[in-house]
This record gives C-alpha cells, sequence and structure tokens, in this order.
C-alpha cells in the first residue's frame, strides 16, 4: 500500500531570508529530493536546477555558510584541469537569498597559466507548487508556461511572480523550463563569473519580509560575556541569533512590526503560540520583539464568536496563512484560524513579561484593552463549562482536534495508548491561566484599572480545582517518585494518566507549592523522561511512546528549555542544568543550528541524536531557545 509522504528534511541545504527559501542539495542542485526548490511566500517557483561546466557536473567539495541567508558552494572542474594531483580549476557558487529572491553567483577560477575556454550551463525547471502541498506529498505543478523577453523570463502561479535575470549567460526555453548558457574564458591565474537573480511579488501575501535591523540587541550588547560560557552554548547562541533574524517577517501593512516566523520550510508565517514563545525568550536581549508581537496579535485578536474560525472575543489567534490549508480530507483551516487554547494566556504573560523587562508605559497603556478582552475570554469563552479550567474542543468539524503545543491528533493519550476524548483541559494551559491572571491583575493595578482583586481570586480558585483534579495518587501509576500532575482531563474530568513533558511548563507560574514543585522536578529527571539530549514528550513507560513520533517520545528543544527555565526559577538548579548539558550535546550534533525536534532516543545507546527526518530547521522556538538556555546558564 503507497501513500503519499511528507518529505525529509535533515540531510538537504536550506538557505533563507523569510519569506524566500532555497532548499538544494549540498552541491547547490536541485531536485533531486522532493523539499528542493526556489520557494517565496509559500509557493515553491523552481523545483530542479542541474549545472553543468564543459559538459559534466562538477565535483563538490564543500558548502558553508556564516549567516543563513548565504552559502558558498566550492567544487572541482578537474575535466577541464591538467593531470597533477594538485586541484588547479575550480568552482565557487555564492548563494544568496533577499526578502524579494535570490541569486547565484557562479565564479571559475583557474592557477593555470594557459587561458581556459569552456561552456556553462544550467538546467531550470520551473513551478507553481504550494508549499502545503509539497508537505503533504502530493505532486507538483504541471509544467508552467514562461515569457522570455529581452533577456528576463517571468512565469506565475499561485498569485506569484517571479522574473529571472541572467548575468553574462543567454536564456532560452526548453521543455519544463528554462537554459542559461554561455561559452566563458577563464583568463590564466584569473577567474570570470557569470550568474542569475530571481526576483518574486506575492498578489496575496498575507505577511511579508522585514527590512533592516533587528529588534534585538546582540548578546554582548545586553550584557551576557559569551567568553565565560559553555563554548557549546556561545556557538548555539551565535547561530541562533542569526536563524532568527532571516526568519523575521511584518504583517502585510505593518512593516514597522516584527515576529518571527515558526520555522522552514513549512511555517514561514504568523503562529500566536510559537511567535509568542519566541519573543518571551528573546525578551533578554529587548522588549522591542515582544511589544511587535503583542502589537501584531492584537490587532488580529478575535471580537466575535465564529465557529468556522474558532474565533471567540478576546482570543488570540493561532496562525494566519494567504489561503486555507487543507491538511487532509477531515482538516481545513481557513486563512485566519483561531484554534489554539494556549495562545490567549500566553499573550498576556508575554505583555506581563515585557513591562517587567522595561517595556515603556506607553506602549503597554496602549494594550491594556486588548489584556482585558484577553482575561476576559479565559473566564468567559476559555472556560466553556464553568468549571474553573480551561478546556478546548473544535466545534467546526474540520478544525485541529488537539489545540494545545502538542496539537497532533495522538498527543493526548492515557498510559496505555488509547486516545482522550475531548474536550481537554491541558495541565499547562491551566499553569498558562493562572500565571496570565496573577500577571494581568498586576498590571491593571500598576495602571490604575479595575479588576486586579477579581483576577487574583480568579487565580486561586484555578489553583483549588487544579489541585484536586490533576494530581494522579494511585500507587500502582506513580511508582516510586510520587504523585504527578496528569497531562490533561478528559471530557468526563478523569485525569489522563499519561506521564510527559507537559509538566514542565507548569514549573515556576506559581501554580505549584515547593513540594509539589519537587515532584514535578523528579519526574523530569527521571530516564523515563529525561533522554540525555533533552526531555521527551512522553515517558517510555508508557505504551505510546516511541522516539521518532511528533509528540509521544520526540525531544523538543524549546519544550525542555522551558523547563530548564521553571527548574531555575524553583530552584532546582541541579536538574535544570542537567537538562541543558543533554541540550548542548544535541546543539553540537546539528551544527548548532537545533531542529524542530529530534528523536527520544536515550544518549546511552546512541553516540549522537537521531534526526526527526522531518523536523523544520531553522524553527523560531528551537532557535530562541539558546537565549532562554543562556538566561539561565548566566543567572540572568
Amino acid at each position: 500500500m503507497t501513500h503519499p509522504l511528507q518529505p525529509l528534511l535533515h540531510d538537504e541545504l536550506v538557505v533563507l531570508r523569510a519569506p524566500t527559501q532555497v532548499w538544494s542539495a549540498a552541491d547547490g542542485t536541485i531536485g533531486a529530493a522532493p523539499i528542493h526548490g526556489v520557494a517565496h511566500s509559500d509557493v515553491r517557483v523552481v523545483r530542479g536546477l542541474r549545472l553543468r561546466v564543459g559538459g559534466l557536473a562538477p565535483e563538490h567539495l564543500v558548502s558553508s555558510g556564516r549567516t543563513a541567508d548565504r552559502v558558498t558552494i566550492d567544487s572541482l572542474l578537474r575535466h577541464l584541469d591538467d593531470p597533477t594531483p594538485d586541484p588547479g580549476v575550480r568552482l565557487r557558487i555564492d548563494r544568496a537569498v533577499t526578502i524579494e529572491g535570490c541569486a547565484d553567483t557562479l565564479t571559475l577560477t583557474t592557477r593555470h597559466d594557459q587561458s581556459i575556454t569552456t561552456t556553462v550551463e544550467i538546467e531550470l525547471d520551473l513551478d507553481a507548487t504550494p508549499i502545503d502541498a509539497l508537505k503533504q506529498g502530493l505532486p507538483p505543478a504541471p509544467d508552467i508556461a514562461v515569457q522570455v523577453d529581452g533577456g528576463t523570463a517571468r512565469w506565475s502561479g499561485e498569485h506569484v511572480t517571479a522574473t529571472l535575470t541572467p548575468a553574462g549567460l543567454r536564456i532560452t526555453e526548453r521543455p519544463g523550463g528554462l537554459l542559461l548558457s554561455a561559452e566563458v574564458v577563464v583568463p590564466p591565474r584569473g577567474s570570470v563569473s557569470v550568474g542569475w537573480r530571481l526576483d518574486a511579488v506575492d498578489a496575496i501575501s498575507a505577511v511579508r519580509g522585514a527590512s533592516g535591523p533587528a529588534p534585538w540587541s546582540d548578546a554582548a550588547a545586553s550584557g551576557f560575556d559569551l567568553s565565560t560560557v559553555d563554548p557549546r552554548l556561545a556557538r548555539w547562541v551565535e547561530r541562533a541569533l542569526g536563524d532568527l533574524d532571516a526568519l523575521r517577517l511584518t504583517a502585510a501593512g505593518h512593516p514597522d512590526q516584527q515576529f518571527i516566523a515558526a520555522g522552514a520550510p513549512w511555517f514561514f508565517t504568523l503562529f500566536g503560540r510559537d511567535s509568542l514563545w519566541a519573543a518571551r525568550m528573546m525578551l533578554p536581549l529587548g522588549t522591542r520583539l515582544a511589544g511587535d508581537t503583542l502589537r501584531v496579535l492584537a490587532r488580529l485578536q478575535g471580537t466575535g464568536h465564529d465557529p468556522a474560525t474558532a474565533a471567540q472575543p478576546g482570543k488570540i489567534m493561532h496562525e494566519l496563512r494567504r489561503q486555507s490549508l487543507v491538511i487532509d480530507d477531515d482538516v481545513t483551516l481557513p486563512p485566519l484560524y483561531y484554534g489554539t487554547v494556549d495562545a490567549t494566556p500566553l499573550w498576556v504573560c508575554v505583555l506581563h513579561d515585557a513591562w517587567r523587562a522595561g517595556l515603556p508605559d506607553d506602549e503597554v497603556r496602549a494594550l491594556l484593552p486588548h489584556l482585558e478582552a484577553a482575561l476576559a475570554w479565559m473566564r468567559d469563552s476559555g472556560d466553556a463549562d464553568g468549571d474553573g479550567l480551561l478546556e478546548y474542543i473544535d466545534e467546526s468539524g474540520h478544525g485541529l482536534a488537539n489545540q494545545g503545543w502538542k496539537d497532533s491528533g495522538d498527543s493526548v493519550q492515557w498510559r496505555d495508548g488509547a486516545l482522550a476524548e475531548g474536550p481537554i483541559a491541558l495541565c499547562e494551559v491551566q499553569a498558562y491561566a493562572f500565571e496570565a491572571a496573577i500577571g494581568g491583575a498586576a498590571l491593571l493595578d500598576a495602571f490604575d484599572r479595575p479588576g486586579g482583586d477579581e483576577w487574583r481570586a480568579w487565580a486561586e480558585r484555578l489553583r483549588t480545582a487544579f489541585h484536586e483534579r490533576f494530581w494522579i495518587t494511585d500507587p500502582a501509576a506513580t511508582g516510586t517518585l510520587g504523585p504527578y500532575p496528569a497531562i490533561a482531563l478528559d471530557v468526563h474530568k478523569r485525569p489522563v494518566d499519561t506521564v510527559t513533558s507537559n509538566l514542565g511548563h507548569l514549573l515556576g507560574t506559581g501554580l505549584l507549592d515547593a513540594e509539589q514543585s519537587a515532584l514535578v522536578a523528579a519526574r523530569l529527571a527521571s530516564p523515563e523522561l529525561d533522554s540525555g539530549y533533552g526531555l521527551r514528550t512522553m515517558s517510555t513507560d508508557s505504551v505510546g511512546y516511541w522516539p521518532l513520533s511528533y509528540h509521544g517520545g520526540s525531544v523538543w528543544t524549546h519544550d525542555t528549555a522551558i523547563a530548564i527555565t521553571g527548574l531555575a526559577r524553583d530552584g532546582h538548579h541541579a536538574v535544570a542544568a542537567a537538562l541543558a548539558e543533554g541540550l548542548l550535546r544535541a546543539a553540537e550534533s546539528f551544527g548548532f543550528r537545533m531542529p524542530e525536534l529530534h528523536s527520544g532516543d536515550p544518549a546511552s545507546s546512541t553516540a549522537r541524536p537521531v534526526p526527526y527526518p522531518a523536523s523544520c530547521r531553522p524553527q523560531a522556538w528551537s532557535a530562541a531557545a539558546a537565549i532562554a538556555v543562556l538566561s539561565v546558564v548566566s543567572g540572568a
């Protein structure tokens, strides 16, 4: 039985500057893997690139890049060389990606005293396939009509128009695409360069690339001395900041307000939860990113009840797309979708944290009506059944079944592997809501607005309800480590007994007392959850555990970083340090570009973490996690 397969990513070369990305093999060629291509604004416009010099493909040596948006690809041209052992003729491709498109510059160089006359030929296969179709393993778009005029080529599809301009190359049509070619002369002991540039415009873009500097300070300017920390952490921070810079976007019509796209290649857009977590983790480097992210999301805050989009008054959105997203036969998400239970309390938490970190009072004051609406959503809509806890269920019949950060269909399950039935009340969402109510009350007090006492009382009622209903106390389930909070309550308000990494999100929020916090810390330190490369999303003693399950045993960098931060806040420094060491081991293995997630296989059995082969990279909160870990390690 065959079925469409999601493309694998882990071995491919990516160069990006949101909303443009180029995926290729290490030698720069495009087409050998399903993910390969040049994409702009969620539409792939080139799906194949093959290069011949003197009739043959170059022999690849190395690809390297100091920034996310540039790479150099070095190859040999031995068929143009003399027979001596030392290579004397080489090719370098400089590939650069911008918010408008990309460009390749090819430079042929010789060390010999004689000139070399040869040919350069580049075959391009054109495309107009949505990235979402690629993710689902669907076939690419049919052949694209191209117009060659005045030394340029232009083609369109899915509302994106691409224009290709060669430099030193002739451009002609070929079946399925274009041929760029030239006869070149490499002078003695010299070089010659040719190239091409592609520019793309999306007529219906919901988000656009961010120009200008990043809205944060570098680590040194923020008071972090990277020379005094573990060199692995310093390299991770450096790589992460470069990746976050390349993931910057703005909402269409508001170029002055930036946020971080969730990740490449699938999530080059605004996600409420992801963009908020990235901004929150980046607060040690300044408040501007958090302020911008809060304002972008506030403009899209729900004002009415719409089951089709999951919108509700005061609710913060889940994701913004240029068009509806068809995931499968059962799930279709509208362009502006609100199906998330945690983005709203997280928005309040980030506003409070940003205010404490120095967000100017006038900026905070302008957001207070949105704060009050978000708090009211927690009480009036988030707690749909009035039991004092936040829960979710998809009312539309075509939205996400699970609406916490673990939003895959099998992420909330019992220890025996059975799926929990909704409405679902997640444990970490109660922690976010508690923290939001306390932080929101502090903001209301500070700005002389009413309601602070009411929200503190609401938070205490939530705390009471949580501790009455979430704790698993059955000795047969708790083992030697004692009681622990369930991942969730199901439709019957029964505590779902799987041990998961969600527990780490409870720490540092104020929801737990000292004894309860110690019980959770002991669980996080157990070999069932700590893989040695970070926290597993699900304990190994659960029937549903599998190290390559998206939310059922894999390791997510940001998830572990959240736990590390909470552990440090609650005084469990040894456990925090052990988990941080695990992430540093993983970071080193991944070249300090941490992927979205990796396998939960134990470090004791693998010399390096096993990749999750379809993991996004770079990814916003995996990169921002470097700053969260740096803050803990530095005691900030």
